[in-house]
């Protein structure tokens, strides 16, 4: 028997589209089978597998790893699947699964080289896109800080093309806070800025980058807080060699990221 829309369980995952139920839950969407293959080699993260008959059968493999690691598979209809997917052409599978965040210290404690800070960044696409970028570039830790979009919102989710599901997540309430652990931990601070006084081809040329670094990244729209760039331990502007106004937020971040990820190799 296939679930429907109105089937207890496939209603109760759906609500998670809801951030008030994401955070009183614990619990978010992972759609398609990218993320489900990312969520499901993360140990006891995926809480249940929803899939059509064709997708389950398409993705055969991941259907039997859910299987073998004691979660539950739920063959839906059509429709219910529409119902659990925010895409317009959805894959046939959605994945309920466990928050991922661990305490700023305990990311910390872990010695990371590399970190990306979101701070107040409301985009989620923009966001997921940083995490996805972060990942690659090797970092181990994203931290959400200050009024920050939810890092389980599904378009962030889909823009980390599972990336999520790779490195620390941290949500800390207090920016300023999260900058003071991160120079406590021996990171140099970096705050991304149009208006920065050092350039970054420049950091890269002396080998200021070649130590453990976090970079900060602010909204498109507002850029840093003040309070923010002035707690960093430099303010660093992309040098912009052609005409355009500025990058967007999601490329400035690729360009530092993997500026600091080469130097560091």
């Amino acid at each position: 028997m296939l679930f429907t829309p109105r089937t207890p369980r496939v209603a109760a995952a759906r609500r998670l589209h809801r951030r008030r139920d994401r955070d009183s839950t614990g619990r978010f969407l992972a759609e398609g089978p990218q993320a489900v293959r990312e969520a499901l080699a993360r140990p006891d993260t995926v809480v249940e597998l929803f899939g059509t008959p064709a997708a389950l059968d398409r993705y055969a493999e991941l259907a039997a790893r859910a299987a073998r690691a004691d979660v539950p598979v739920s063959p839906v209809t059509d429709d219910a699947l529409a119902a659990l997917a925010e895409t317009v052409a959805p894959q046939g599978l959605v994945a309920v699964c466990r928050h991922l965040d661990v305490p700023l210290e305990r990311a910390l404690a872990r010695d990371p080289r590399l970190v990306a800070v979101l701070a107040e960044i409301r985009d989620p696409g923009n966001a997921g896109t940083v995490l996805r970028t972060a990942d690659a570039a090797g970092a181990q830790a994203v931290v959400f800080a200050g009024d920050a979009v939810d890092p389980y919102n599904g378009k962030c989710v889909r823009a980390s093309a599972g990336s999520l599901f790779h490195l620390d997540v941290v949500r800390a309430a207090d920016p300023v806070a999260v900058v003071a652990a991160l120079r406590a931990a021996g990171l140099t601070v970096l705050a991304t800025t149009g208006y920065g006084d050092s350039d970054l081809d420049d950091l890269a040329d002396a080998g200021a980058l070649a130590t453990p670094t976090a970079w900060l990244f602010g909204s498109e729209a507002h850029g840093l807080p003040a309070e923010l760039t002035d707690a960093a331990d430099a303010r660093v502007r992309v040098p912009l060699h052609g005409r355009a106004e500025s990058l967007n937020l999601a490329a400035a971040a690729a360009v530092c990221l993997y500026a600091s990820a080469r130097a560091l190799r």
